[in-house]
């Protein structure tokens, strides 16, 4: 990593705050303490001569963040699906981030797609629109295709956005090694593994085959979520750098006036977005990772349109079964159970003690239950898990990182158009049938079917693997000589055996 380049982009980042205007406002709405506003009101101002100017036409944190470059704007969109973060006002300010930034021009689109797809856009294209709409990372055009006369989208990366993303991205890794190195407490929250696993998922955003594929596979797992619609991929059409896929037509979801004058259901559609969310993450283990509110769209109908599929989270079965085990145990309030789930899956250290961890987590849970939840404050319950989780050792769970991530930004969402929804009271259904079907006596069974299938796949190296073993515990050569060969039929055998038996169950099952 370059040092002194990022040194000199974190003074430039803070002086853009101060420059612009948005360091005030930013600690305001953060609620920070008075230490903490005077150190960085006095380092900022020190530098803001050094800031970029941004765009004066926008507010001063908008106008800070597009200025800096596309990682801070992806952080900017995050806080705008928390109002209850960072107050109404400033998240009102942040949406202006999700898809309203400024467009390169259309001839670069078209210059992008032919040097791409190595045909004229024309040949392919009957009309092709200017920008529809502008993010951090891609533009989306709206076009006709010439062939059949249906209604795409088109989505074009912004040139040379590879080299700014790892621009900002080396001066993240910087700044996480040198909190790790001052601030020794922090390690257990690992930082560097942090930057380093949004590196990779921001890393996939910038190749468009890789969303293209996402976006296929989740088609079919949620073909038959009511409600919920994934446009389709046109693969002849797509590459690298362009995507195409059907046009949905929809009102965005961030467009709350236009909503309120559907007529639309808000409540219901607010819980069903946290109710699909939830389902896809442990019913599937794939989920969308950035479903902020401009990236979803509301059908006439009701139905939700979901749209870029450049960042998916993935979590494999164990997880999610924790996962669900954890959030169960919430909801019956059985935190007994919730602590005996961390220790069990190690992620709090087993010489901790069960007892006192199940009350820390009571003392997390009990505010939730009874309360209109316009009344809970996500900050202060963030900060006390905080403390929880540094007084018992907890470290970060990196595997968890984006799936903790999107429901924070799943929750702001369904908040936006359900400002009294209580996420447990809408969990509930969802994970106790996944429990049902995940834990209970039938996955048990599907469990050994499949261990037994693994084991009988691996049975013609028993023998080897025994033979090793033995070979470790200084077995004498001629015992061994005179076992292996009775010892080998025994483990064959018992590969066949475990074959059979694997056969059978699955079968039944």
């Amino acid at each position: 990593m370059r040092g002194p380049i990022n040194i000199w982009r974190l003074i430039v980042t803070g002086a853009t705050f101060a420059r612009t205007g948005a360091l005030g406002e930013m600690l305001d709405a953060m609620q920070a303490p008075p230490l903490m506003r005077v150190t960085a009101r006095t380092v900022s101002w020190t530098f803001a001569w050094l800031g970029k100017r941004g765009d004066p036409a926008l507010p001063p944190v908008t106008r800070a963040i597009t200025a800096l470059g596309p990682a801070y704007v992806k952080f900017g969109q995050i806080l705008s699906t928390r109002p209850d973060v960072v107050g109404p006002a400033m998240a009102e300010q942040l949406t202006y981030l999700q898809d309203k930034l400024d467009p390169f021009p259309t001839a670069v689109a078209r210059a992008t797609i032919e040097r791409e797809l190595g045909v004229k856009v024309d040949d392919i294209f009957s009309d092709f629109s200017g920008p529809i709409a502008a993010a951090s990372i891609a533009q989306v055009h709206k076009a006709t295709l010439r062939a059949t006369g249906q209604e795409v989208a088109v989505k074009v990366l912004r040139p040379r956005i590879e080299r700014a993303f790892r621009t900002d991205l080396d001066a993240f890794h910087f700044s996480a090694a040198v909190i790790e190195f001052l601030l020794p407490q922090t390690r257990r929250l690992r930082p560097q593994d942090v930057i380093q696993h949004f590196e990779n998922v921001v890393m996939g955003e910038l190749d468009l085959r890789l969303e293209a594929s996402s976006a296929s596979e989740f088609a079919e797992n949620t073909a038959d979520d009511a409600g919920f619609v994934v446009p389709r991929v046109y693969w002849n059409h797509s590459s690298r750098r362009v995507m195409t896929m059907d046009w949905v037509e929809g009102i965005p979801a961030n467009d709350l006036t236009t909503l309120r004058a559907s007529g639309l259901d808000f409540e219901a559609i607010g819980n069903r977005i946290l109710h699909l969310f939830l389902s896809h993450a442990l019913r599937d283990g794939l989920f969308h990772g950035d479903m902020h509110q401009g990236n979803l769209k509301i059908a006439p109908n009701g139905d939700i349109l979901a749209i870029d599929f450049g960042i998916m989270g993935r979590i494999d079965e164990y997880t999610r079964r924790v996962y669900a085990e954890i959030l169960y145990g919430f909801i019956k309030r059985d935190y007994r159970r919730v602590a005996e789930v961390h220790f069990e899956a190690g992620y709090v250290p087993a010489d901790k003690d069960v007892e006192e961890f199940a009350r820390a987590l009571r003392a997390v849970g009990e505010p939730i239950f009874g309360m209109d939840a316009t009344h809970i404050s996500m900050g202060r319950l963030l900060s006390y898990l905080f403390e929880v989780t540094e007084r018992f050792g907890m470290q970060t769970r990196t595997e968890l990182i984006h799936l903790q991530r999107t429901m924070v930004i799943v929750e702001g969402v369904a908040r936006s158009l359900n400002p009294s929804i209580n996420i447990w009271q809408v969990a509930q259904p969802v994970v106790e049938d996944y429990v049902a079907g995940a834990i209970g006596p039938k996955a048990m069974l599907s469990d050994l079917a499949k261990t037994l299938r693994v084991l009988a796949r691996f049975a013609p190296r028993l023998p080897d693997i025994a033979e090793a073993q033995l070979i470790k515990q200084s077995t004498p050569p001629r015992e061994l000589d005179r076992a292996r060969p009775l010892r080998a039929m025994g483990y064959f055998a018992l590969g066949g055996s475990i074959a059979l038996i694997a056969v059978a169950i699955a079968e039944l099952l």
